[in-house]
């Protein structure tokens, strides 16, 4: 981010890893979320599944600890 840029409201940044699978494709992990992993037969695929696979796992969270903000 640039100096005195305001950061998105709403948006939030997770490390995710991406490994290549050994019978072909990738699969990724968001180690912040236990649990939270997917696949992809192309990177694109894997992108889009990354995306999907971390929103249900922060709404499945959010909706077992009412404590998390209501932004997961």
């Amino acid at each position: 981010m640039e100096r005195g840029q305001e950061p998105e409201r709403g948006v939030v940044k997770i490390k995710v890893i991406v490994h290549e699978a050994e019978e072909g494709g990738y699969w990724a992990e968001a180690p912040a979320i236990p649990g939270c992993a997917t696949q992809g037969e192309t990177m694109e695929e894997l992108l889009a599944n990354v995306h999907e696979a971390i929103e249900g796992c922060l709404s499945v969270a959010a909706a077992s600890d009412p404590a998390l903000p209501p932004q997961w």
